[in-house]
């Protein structure tokens, strides 16, 4: 019960975060570093895409164990965006400020936590 219902949440939750790319696509722009800021649209748009096609791979339990792994690795390869935000100082997103405490938090205990619920969820058997 408590796996089907966190189950559901991701598939959720990866599919409201991805499909949000699409709507609010400069909300994401200012999370590139520098050395990728030319990147932004393209990157923004394989986040974005990678997100929804992990949620819907979620589903079948044929493809959910892959689909958990691409989660951890999506979740990896994002690591560069809050290592930048804490060099950055305070970080302004979605008519939010972030501070660097709250962003050292997002990158040691939520980005964790996530890769976590990934695992238990879509790869532990």
């Amino acid at each position: 019960m408590l796996k089907t219902s966190l189950l559901y949440a991701m598939v959720g939750f990866y599919m409201f975060a991805g499909i949000y790319h699409f709507v609010n696509p400069k909300a994401y722009y200012g999370l590139f570093p520098p050395y990728l800021k030319l990147y932004a649209v393209p990157l923004n748009i394989a986040a974005g895409m990678a997100e929804v096609v992990c949620a819907i791979l979620l589903i079948l339990p044929v493809t959910r164990m892959f689909a958990g792994y691409a989660i951890i690795a999506m979740l990896l390869a994002f690591i560069p965006s809050h290592i930048y935000m804490i060099q950055k100082g305070n970080f302004p997103i979605f008519g939010f400020t972030v501070t660097p405490i709250i962003s050292i938090i997002r990158l040691v205990v939520f980005q964790p936590l996530l890769m976590y619920w990934a695992y238990f969820t879509a790869v532990k058997p």
